[in-house]
């Protein structure tokens, strides 16, 4: 089988799709299938085990996407099938081009994110299905998405969603994302003080005022964060109006394994997002052995389990999840019983069952 595979972001890229689609790539070409990638980039990516074509993205916006769906069409003329794991827009297009299917794979409603970033919404994505604002938005993904032969999703909470846009039940799957390779990890210290990591992009949907919120209501804990956004300046302002100085690190954003080694070496991980589809973040942790303190939204209730490898809180209550945390450090049973049952937990996540699953789906694509 001759796979085209799609990425909007690559490695040296920090993110879930860069992290994904060469891992993708690797398991179909120790499959014995043939692969090339597309994606877009600052600069000429590292060379790797298969054809890496890029865009870059020093080009307009408008110029850029052109080249993308162009470079997309031309490649897929030679490949069997497509997989797109960005680019939603280009692929159907280059695809419809080269008269080739695609199979997309969605880790978030495309159109909720572009309303989001050009502020023409703010809310969950949820009400943003019923909203009166970005209807063409919606129409342009209600149109891209029902080209694709297939579409996975992450969690059944985003599949609901996929449902609602006129795709039929029999070509959409529910397709978690893997748990990582691991690096060589040294067993958990002990630390002076409770240690919480945080890791993901500083953006408002991560809600992470609230996680300052409560971190300052319990003194004993701090908190690092790995990752960049645009909402790191604010955050870290607040963090200082909170006294947090000295119990909040801010990481910036981290190579993979540094990320991992991080979550390892911390009691918890806390997630405190007003809204979340598949929080990759959550199964690395618990890859890891390290359970969760999260709100309860989307498609967190499908990786974490109440009292079993974590602790689920309501989201934007501070308070709340303040007492999580206390509840968490202050019984010892509970913390060893959530610690040992986050590695067993992942297990489900294996990659090689579901990269096995995917290279399914891209054959019956591809027939």
């Amino acid at each position: 089988m001759r796979v085209l595979v799609v990425s909007g972001i690559w490695p040296p890229d920090v993110g879930g799709p860069a992290s994904h689609a060469p891992e993708v790539a690797e398991f179909l070409l120790g499959r014995g299938h043939s692969v090339e990638v597309v994606t877009t980039a600052a600069a000429e990516p590292a060379p790797a085990g298969y054809p890496v074509h890029w865009v870059s993205r020093e080009l307009p916006v408008g110029a850029r996407h052109f080249t993308a769906a162009m470079e997309i069409a031309r490649r897929a003329w030679s490949a069997d099938v497509v997989y797109s794991t960005g680019m939603l827009g280009r692929t159907a297009l280059g695809t419809a081009l080269a008269r080739r299917r695609f199979v997309a794979k969605l880790t978030q409603d495309p159109a909720f994110e572009r309303a989001l970033r050009r502020g023409r919404f703010r809310g969950d994505p949820v009400e943003f299905q019923s909203s009166d604002s970005a209807r063409v938005l919606r129409a342009a993904r209600d149109f891209e998405v029902r080209r694709a032969a297939h579409v996975l999703c992450p969690s059944a909470f985003l599949a609901g969603l996929v449902r609602g846009w006129g795709v039929p039940e029999s070509r959409i799957s529910v397709l978690p994302n893997p748990t990582p390779p691991l690096p060589e990890l040294p067993e958990r210290a002990p630390h002076d003080r409770p240690q919480l990591a945080f890791a993901g992009r500083l953006t408002a949907p991560k809600a992470l005022g609230v996680a300052l919120e409560a971190v300052a209501q319990v003194p004993e804990v701090d908190l690092a964060l790995a990752g960049d956004g645009d909402e790191r300046a604010v955050l870290e302002s607040r963090a200082r109006e909170l006294g947090l100085n000295g119990r909040v690190r801010f990481l910036g954003s981290l190579p993979r394994d540094e990320v991992l080694a991080l979550l390892r070496a911390s009691d918890a991980v806390l997630l405190s997002s007003a809204w979340e589809n598949f929080p990759h973040t959550l199964v690395e942790a618990l890859a890891v052995g390290t359970p969760a303190i999260a709100t309860a939204v989307g498609g967190v209730r499908e990786i974490v389990t109440d009292g079993e490898n974590g602790l689920l809180v309501p989201p934007g209550d501070p308070a709340a999840l303040a007492d999580a945390i206390r509840r968490f450090l202050g019984d010892g049973d509970l913390r060893a019983r959530l610690t040992a049952a986050a590695a067993p937990s992942a297990e489900r996540f294996s990659a090689e069952r579901i990269y096995g699953r995917l290279e399914e789906i891209l054959a019956g694509a591809a027939a």
